[in-house]
């Protein structure tokens, strides 16, 4: 199934993804492998999440927030790829949660985005992952995560499209005019 008609029946729209505030860029891509920048679960035009889980927030709602922050990586890489399904695998996910000291669930909050990967995936969205606590995140956010993904060069479409075609038959007036004019050169 194509990922983009998955993403219908789960009735998920993507947003535009977020501009990077600094010198970098959402996505670099080496080989067959794109690194995707950290990303948190802000949406455009809306207030940033702000706060820590074990004190401000619930495992439920970061696991929202991981989910969010899932949707805006899809994002970058349908503004990366052009095409889903270019998407091999995704290898790594590093999931980082703004926590209390003593928290613990760091687990369960990126389950929102790895849940996520595998609802639209399938097989190809199970992935590597650590999840880690962390004192604090860029601008307070409860969840930042990274992924690096494994991409095709062509999309599946473009790749049959691309194979070479099997030899025509050339009609056999088409061939006897052909050596007829080449036997004519031959003789100027």
């Amino acid at each position: 199934m194509k990922v983009e008609q998955r993403l219908k029946e789960l009735g998920i729209e993507l947003a535009k993804p977020t501009t990077p505030v600094g010198s970098y860029v959402n996505a670099v891509r080496t080989g067959n492998l794109l690194y995707l920048a950290g990303k948190g679960p802000g949406l455009p035009g809306k207030p940033l999440p702000v706060g820590k889980l074990g004190r401000d927030f619930s495992i439920d709602q970061g696991y929202g927030f991981a989910r969010d922050t899932g949707l805006s990586i899809l994002a970058v890489l349908k503004e990366e790829l052009g095409d889903l399904d270019r998407v091999k695998r995704i290898v790594k996910v590093l999931g980082m949660v703004n926590a209390t000291s003593e928290y613990g669930s760091q687990p369960e909050v990126i389950n929102g985005c790895s849940d996520l990967f595998v609802e639209v995936f399938g097989e190809r969205g199970r992935h590597a992952r650590s999840a880690v606590g962390m004192g604090s995140l860029p601008r307070g956010i409860p969840v930042e995560i990274e992924v690096i993904v494994e991409v095709e060069d062509v999309p599946t479409a473009r790749a049959a499209a691309a194979k070479p075609a099997a030899k025509r038959k050339v009609a056999p007036k088409a061939k006897k005019a052909a050596k007829k004019k080449a036997a004519k050169k031959k003789n100027l």
